[in-house]
């Protein structure tokens, strides 16, 4: 095996590494404090795309977690990056909330239900099943099927709830098209994440705790991958995968000195 460069830049999941269910997990501040001491490039990553990163960084202060906006990725942003690479000043009709409408139009689209140029489908709390038959309708008449990310359940103190990825798969089979998801696992996510910060994945590294997402979207991005496990996996877990993290420790606190 090649020998490993230096880590020079980090980027971590959100949910399950630095915070759980509205908790921030001990050893995130400490972790967070000694990146920003340390002048490194990082991100905070998320395939969540109901917030903007503004409201993520007044959610993490709450918790006594300081991270600058500039140093938050989500899967919105990564949408609308992939969107003006591809289509500049398009058109989208968008089923979500005001992390992804934030993010489009700031890239200069115009979200529409007269012939868009995409069906843009993201992460809310109130899907509807108007909005679910139109963008049928739109993707049949023409429309391009984009998602945010492919997570087919969400965390609720209630229990686990339906998202976006399952609202994929009910029009997927209403129209027959499969969407293009830009969030984890797709390593432009990772990419798209490391060029706005100005770093190099052969010197970064990835946190996370969900085998499926994190460590697989880390790997394809050719990352050195870190599996905590205060998340959704466990260590017996690991074995079921035909990949395996490149370390795995039992919570972001172990990580505070390899920073």
């Amino acid at each position: 095996m090649a020998e490993r460069k230096p880590i020079e830049s980090w980027l971590t999941d959100m949910d399950g590494v630095l915070i759980h269910e509205g908790t921030p997990i001990p050893g995130a501040d400490a972790f967070i404090n000694r990146l920003r001491e340390s002048g490194k490039p990082f991100l905070v990553l998320t395939n969540n795309s109901i917030y903007t990163p503004r409201d993520l960084q007044a959610r993490l202060s709450r918790m006594g977690l300081s991270v600058p906006v500039e140093n938050i990725w989500t899967s919105a942003l990564a949408t609308a990056k992939f969107l003006d690479d591809q289509r500049p000043g398009g058109t989208a009709y968008v089923i979500g909330e005001a992390g992804l409408t934030t993010a489009l139009h700031d890239i200069g689209y115009v979200l529409t239900d007269h012939e868009p140029d995409y069906v843009v489908l993201g992460e809310t709390r109130t899907y509807s099943f108007e909005a679910m038959t139109k963008a049928v309708r739109l993707i049949n008449a023409g429309a391009r099927f984009i998602c945010t990310n492919p997570d087919e359940t969400g965390p609720s103190t209630e229990g686990p709830l339906p998202a976006t990825g399952a609202v994929a798969a009910l029009i997927t089979k209403a129209t027959g098209k499969q969407p293009y998801f830009a969030g984890k696992p797709n390593p432009l996510m990772m990419r798209t994440g490391l060029n706005a910060i100005g770093a190099h994945s052969h010197s970064s590294a990835m946190i996370g705790d969900r085998m499926d997402t994190d460590i697989l979207a880390g790997l394809e991005a050719g990352m050195q991958t870190f599996l905590v496990l205060t998340g959704l996996t466990s260590v017996e877990d690991t074995e079921k995968f035909p990949y395996r993290p490149t370390h795995t420790f039992d919570s972001i606190a172990d990580l505070v000195d390899l920073v």
